[in-house]
């Protein structure tokens, strides 16, 4: 298990040194091409972003580089720019290139091992559809105490490797996951802290339709990697559209 962590540990520390030697001039050619105070987002830029998984423009219809009007020292390397209404924006770029490492993350592990969580409403159905995908397992809605911890409790369960929807709605997924030693991958938005989190993916963890491409995303790579290593990748189809991902409407 520590062996996990500190292959993940390595992965977000490569991740973070590429970030910050690209930060710098990726921000001065930016505000030469929109100008001082210009806005870019579905506009000046679209499309012109690296994206490998998805076309930028996908993205950002979405809404998955949209996040709050908070940022927390943590994210604050994932923001490339505050819209006039002050929600800060999440760069394409690190989230199409997270979302892909992470994928050959979870890779590694037995289907049924990984244990995927989400107290938000809009979570609940993207995290189902993604376990029902891959064959991970999952709870949505109210995480017990113990789960993690207490193997008297009815609703104990061992997985090997943790995903969280938001760090602070499950943090107690998160507390005892860190109590436990087990890597966790967590979808951060700009006000969250990563505190106990192993690697982040960058993201919107509010939105409808942000959780279920993201979800989605995750889900088709996890299999498509699976294929890979068994050598059968041209043969590989995913069965599910973005929309399939999609949680309904609350009132």
């Amino acid at each position: 298990m520590n062996e996990d962590k500190e292959m993940m540990a390595e992965e977000e520390g490569e991740e973070r040194e590429k970030e910050d030697e690209g930060g710098e001039e990726r921000e001065r050619a930016e505000k030469k091409e929109r100008g001082v105070g210009g806005e870019r987002g579905v506009g000046a830029r679209a499309g012109t972003e690296k994206t490998v998984l998805l076309p930028s423009e996908t993205y950002f219809l979405n809404g998955v580089h949209i996040g709050t009007q908070q940022k927390t020292g943590d994210m604050k390397r994932f923001i490339y720019q505050t819209r006039p209404d002050g929600l800060y924006l999440l760069d394409v770029e690190k989230i199409d290139a997270r979302l892909l490492i992470a994928a050959r993350f979870l890779a590694n592990y037995e289907p049924s091992s990984v244990l995927v969580v989400s107290a938000r409403e809009y979570g609940h159905h993207p995290v189902s559809r993604f376990a029902e995908a891959t064959g991970a397992a999952s709870i949505v809605e109210r995480f017990i105490p113990g789960t993690l911890t207490n193997p008297g409790s009815e609703y104990f369960r061992e997985p090997a490797i943790l995903v969280v929807t938001d760090p602070m709605t499950d943090a107690q997924a998160l507390l005892e996951g860190v109590s436990t030693g087990i890597p966790i991958l967590a979808l951060c938005d700009t006000n969250n802290s990563t505190t106990n989190v192993d690697f982040v993916i960058p993201t919107n963890n509010h939105g409808r339709k942000a959780l279920a491409t993201v979800y989605w995303l995750l889900a088709r790579e996890v299999l498509r990697e699976r294929h890979r290593r068994e050598g059968e990748e041209e043969e590989f189809v995913f069965g599910y559209s973005v929309e399939d991902f999609e949680a309904e409407i609350y009132e």
